[in-house]
């Protein structure tokens, strides 16, 4: 995680400002023609955006946590379904002019990443009052106006400035040269979301913001660090000169992004850590432990995305995938080659986290 030496090591308290100022840059991120967040240093290395101070509060808001003996939240990557199509069916299709599943692939990619901007709308309450520890100096505090809004400018932009959307965007167009892009993307994504089914609050007797909160938090911490995989499938596709077009620059724009998303899932990890290890109180008066809340979503999530996931992407893809392959010489052949080369995959029996509260459970 990249520093900046007016940073103060160990310091605990920022202004909002403090977190959203990025410093100087030698040289703007242009995509697309577009002017992104970040930049580069006079030697040329690409630097993320806002991360003058956040780097080094969420390097301190960890420590602190070690020091006072808890322990950080932990996902394995191996609970991470591989991407489909995966690298090797993804540059088959390429080598054989099909583009329409990658172009799609990487579009939705694009979208969801624009979808970002909506942390900026989680609705933070009073959480000195809601927690029965103090949680002054810890990045629980620095959620509101502050680590919440700089993730949504780093995923979708902010104001001229373009952000991951934008970049993804570039890096498709750079390495496919201007691809036609399927009419029917965002429909489909937004009628997924429209169609998950709707539950009622997992833990009534805390304040509802708050488990709105934290829920939503887990979700998208889950969503960040499952992009891993998306990221070096996506370094691996364009900056194949196989496949792809400019393979320099927009294989580097994705590991810029790769390098942008890192201290999302820290950040994330490090506030819900946080609250894992303090105590709620409830509406009633009474107290419950972080440790079941926090857990309990993360069971939740995980268990739902890695059985979805994979299922999801395969739809999106499986949909169209045969009228794509019709512009190939030999479409049937394709067809099989292209199916050999999948990966089998099973969800693993645990997430790691215990649930209280499902029905497995009960």
């Amino acid at each position: 995680m990249s520093t900046a030496s007016e940073a103060e090591p160990g310091r605990l308290v920022y202004t909002a400002e403090e977190i959203l100022s990025g410093g100087a840059y030698a040289e703007p991120l242009i995509a697309n023609e577009v002017r992104c967040h970040g930049g580069f240093t006079q030697d040329g290395d690409y630097r993320s955006p806002r991360m003058l101070h956040r780097g080094p509060g969420i390097d301190a808001w960890k420590e602190q946590l070690a020091r006072d003996g808890h322990e950080l939240i932990d996902v394995p990557p191996s609970i991470t379904p591989p991407q489909y199509p995966n690298t090797a069916q993804a540059k088959l299709l390429l080598r054989n002019g099909v583009q329409e599943p990658v172009v799609r692939a990487l579009t939705i990619i694009s979208i969801v990443e624009g979808f970002g901007a909506m942390i900026r709308d989680v609705r933070v309450p009073k959480l000195d009052a809601l927690f029965v520890e103090n949680i002054g100096g810890t990045a629980l505090v620095h959620l509101r106006g502050a680590l919440f809004e700089a993730h949504a400018r780093d995923e979708s932009g902010y104001r001229e400035e373009g952000g991951h959307k934008q970049m993804w965007e570039a890096a498709r167009d750079e390495a496919l040269e201007n691809p036609k892009i399927p009419g029917d993307v965002l429909m489909r994504i937004m009628g997924r979301r429209r169609n998950r089914e709707k539950t009622g609050p997992v833990f009534p007797e805390i304040d509802p913001k708050l488990e709105r909160m934290l829920g939503f938090m887990a979700q998208v911490m889950v969503i960040e660090i499952m992009a891993e995989g998306t990221f070096e499938w996506g370094i691996d596709i364009l900056s194949d000169p196989e496949v792809s077009a400019s393979p320099k620059s927009a294989g580097e724009m994705v590991a810029f992004i790769q390098q942008d998303e890192k201290p999302h899932v820290e950040y994330l990890r490090t506030a819900l850590s946080e609250a894992r290890a303090r105590t709620i109180k409830t509406v009633d008066g009474k107290e419950i432990a972080g440790k079941v809340v926090v857990d309990e979503f993360m069971h939740r999530i995980l268990e739902a995305m890695t059985a979805t996931r994979q299922r999801e992407q395969r739809e999106d893809v499986r949909g169209t995938l045969v009228d794509a392959m019709k512009v190939a010489r030999n479409p049937k052949s394709l067809l099989e080659e292209f199916d050999s080369l999948d990966q089998a995959w099973t969800p693993p029996e645990s997430t790691g986290f215990i649930s209280t509260r499902t029905p497995s459970a009960a």
